[in-house]
């Protein structure tokens, strides 16, 4: 069976590049700190835009979508679940919410594994809810021509249960190293629980709540503000390059886990620049309205869509946010990318 060991991530072996990229994640976490008491009601507001778009990024990760309204209204409780796809919905939002509200109380352990599996699946799959898989799973993958291919074989069944045994006794020895980071250790943990697969169903979700709960639990809370989960989405095939590079000679204890460290370290730094940028936004209290939404838009590293804009700048009026986008494009600070609602503006 698989050995589970992080005593590698304090010898010394890491690379310069991570090093630095934590450098600039505990600064900016510095900077955050200095403002979260100060601009409560500045945070308030973010977390539950957040939460959102949490909820709709990890499900869509997963092909699981319904529209915008829907997903505000499910995650705001507002509606109950109309089928299937929105059940599932549903399933995050209650895990997340467990989370959000009781992380300092959770441990890291089978418990709060099968608990989060069970919440998330209670409604849409209740006979697979917060037990391990039956059979064995393969991860497939489907190549541009249409071919199917085995990319991964997950642990067996019947090695599931000690497999999470052994991540979890791992996983607490070296958070008692004094040597090792969280930063580097979180990712580690989190690829080893992809590719052990102990569900039919649910892993990716329940690896971003796991993922969520040890970065708090760590100290690191931007995914609160901004969420982690939808930076993923955004970037997805880097997310599964790094994913399929890492678990290469997994089972031989042979595979390299700093592919999909850098890339997971370089999602949380987007998370912290982006609640700078974001903080900076909203807090512009002095500033006119024109130029709170065009410094929203040319201070997106991705492309951004009217809707998010007023998602930001709730207090300013979707009239507005579109006259200013106008006369950015017109100006040629900015160009639209696709039609319709699928409309999104991007810096030139």
């Amino acid at each position: 069976m698989r050995k589970f060991d992080y005593s590698f991530l304090k010898d010394g072996s890491v690379p310069a590049s991570l090093i630095g990229l934590i450098s600039s994640i505990y600064s900016l976490r510095t900077l955050d700190e200095t403002r979260k008491h100060k601009y409560a009601s500045i945070y308030t507001k973010l977390i539950k835009i957040a939460k959102v778009q949490s909820v709709k990024g990890s499900n869509a990760i997963e092909g699981i979508v319904t529209s915008d309204e829907r997903i505000k209204a499910i995650v705001n409780q507002n509606s109950a679940p109309l089928n299937h796809d929105e059940e599932e919905i549903a399933g995050y939002r209650d895990a997340l919410n467990i989370i959000h509200n009781t992380y300092e109380n959770l441990q890291f352990e089978e418990k709060t594994i099968l608990d989060l599996h069970r919440l998330l699946l209670a409604v849409s799959s209740p006979e697979n809810a917060g037990r391990y898989k039956t059979s064995d799973n393969v991860i497939i993958e489907i190549k541009p021509d249409g071919t199917r291919n085995v990319r991964f074989r997950p642990t067996p069944t019947s090695e599931t249960a000690p497999a999470i045994e052994q991540l979890i006794l791992a996983y607490t020895i070296a958070v008692a190293e004094s040597g090792i980071n969280k930063l580097l250790l979180i990712p580690c943990v989190i690829l080893d629980f992809l590719c052990i697969h102990p569900f039919s169903d649910g892993n990716g979700r329940v690896s971003r709540l796991l993922t969520l709960l040890l970065l708090y639990k760590a100290g690191f809370d931007a995914a609160k503000y901004i969420s982690f989960e939808e930076q993923i989405n955004k970037r997805k095939g880097f997310y599964y390059e790094a994913l399929r590079k890492s678990s290469v000679g997994w089972h031989e204890n042979n595979n390299n886990y700093f592919f999909f460290i850098e890339n997971f370290l370089v999602t949380l730094f987007y998370c912290y620049q982006e609640l700078d940028k974001r903080f900076l936004t909203v807090n512009s209290e002095k500033v006119n309205k024109t130029a709170r939404i065009e410094a929203t838009v040319l201070n997106s590293i991705v492309p951004i869509s009217k809707r998010e804009i007023c998602e930001i700048l709730p207090d300013i009026s979707v009239t507005t946010v579109e006259y200013v986008l106008g006369k950015m494009v017109k100006s040629g600070k900015v160009r639209k990318i696709g039609k319709s609602s699928n409309t999104k503006y991007f810096r030139m």
